[in-house]
């Protein structure tokens, strides 16, 4: 097989990204996509981080991002990632607890939360939600898999990705991310 059909494929899955609001409404990409930016800009503007969380795959592109966004867009950014705290915070809490707990550790009022799950059912990043809603924290979630799963009812933005297959959730999360911050720093023209 030829490489063809499957970037056709991730092609069409990316052209059918579904966002919606905290009411549940949907927004179209582009509209969605400025008002997140905007989101970002005026809270780091005013000193607040973004911070990233995310499981497995997933993890791994909350810590690519988190780095991304504090090297290339100069935007404070952290993941909770670190082997340490993970393990430390799972063996005395939990692991359902470990965002969690994190953000009580390091997250201030009205900093933007960016939760990344394929499933959207991840019962930590759940708990890290309700968590950032008491501190008034902005949030933007990633999820695909199913439509009505938890974590897309959850942010002020939530990005849907239209797959049940963890490889085209994960690029299209990777790639929505970095196109979010390439427009930010205008890094994508050529």
């Amino acid at each position: 097989m030829n490489a063809t059909p499957y970037i056709k494929k991730l092609f069409d899955i990316l052209n059918t990204v579904k966002v919606t609001g905290s009411d549940m409404k949907e927004i179209n990409l582009d509209a969605a996509v400025s008002e997140t930016i905007d989101l970002i800009k005026k809270y780091s503007g005013l000193g607040k981080k973004l911070l990233f969380i995310g499981n497995g795959g997933s993890a791994a592109i909350a810590s690519h991002e988190a780095i991304d966004f504090s090297k290339n867009g100069k935007i404070r950014s952290m993941c909770f990632n670190e082997a340490s705290l993970l393990t430390c915070l799972g063996n005395d809490y939990g692991y359902e607890y470990v965002f969690e707990k994190s953000m009580e550790i390091f997250a201030d009022r009205e900093d933007v939360l960016i939760a990344i799950s394929s499933s959207g059912k991840s019962p930590n990043i759940l708990k890290a939600i309700d968590w950032a809603r008491k501190m008034n924290c902005k949030i933007i979630t990633f999820s695909g898999f199913s439509e009505d799963n938890p974590l897309r009812k959850s942010g002020d933005y939530n990005y849907y990705v239209n797959s049940g297959k963890y490889g085209f959730v994960e690029l299209s999360h990777q790639t929505l991310l970095h196109m979010i911050l390439d427009i930010i720093t205008g890094d994508w023209r050529e």
